[in-house]
């Protein structure tokens, strides 16, 4: 069995855009400047120094967190075929990350174009639904992907050389 690619850090961080980064950044920076600066001078008790580092630390990662939680979904919405303008609006609107969360349960899968009509496919299509064109290599038998290396499908055990895949796809797998 190959080892399976795994996903390296710079694939993450494409999917955070830079001006969200500034975005937290800078909200982080702010809510730290309030709690260390300016509410300090306005109140004549100030808690114990580690409940006020705990405190301050916790409220400005969570803030940073929720510019690029929106940030996330302004470059992961496309993807899926989703309304980004509509899904940020609900991420920043809804408090405590309720939007986040909403996304999440609700986003659809990763949508592609088919390479010989353009039309938008599923990711986990295996036959363009326009031009019948394979787009995965898929068993004979029980139609579930399998790797176009695969001699036997792993589900069912019948054997892919019979299935005459496309040779751009037994091309793939060498």
């Amino acid at each position: 069995m190959d080892d399976p690619q795994a996903i390296t850090v710079n694939d993450d961080e494409r999917m955070i855009p830079v001006w969200s980064i500034v975005a937290a950044s800078l909200a982080f920076l702010l809510v730290e400047i309030y709690f260390w600066v300016i509410l300090p001078a306005h109140r004549h008790h100030h808690p114990a120094l580690g409940f006020r580092i705990y405190f301050n630390l916790s409220w400005g990662t969570l803030a940073a967190l929720y510019f690029l939680m929106v940030g996330y979904v302004s470059k992961d919405a496309p993807r899926r075929a989703m309304s980004t303008r509509f899904w940020m609006l609900i991420c920043f609107v809804m408090p405590a990350g309720i939007g986040a969360v909403l996304y999440f349960l609700l986003r659809q899968p990763i949508v592609s174009r088919c390479p010989a009509c353009g039309t938008h496919v599923l990711s986990d299509f295996h036959f363009c639904p326009q031009c019948n064109y394979q787009l995965t290599a898929s068993c004979g038998n029980c139609f579930r992907t399998v790797r176009a290396t695969d001699q036997y499908c792993t589900r069912c055990g019948h054997e892919l050389s019979v299935d005459h895949m496309p040779a751009r796809l037994r091309l793939l797998g060498e």
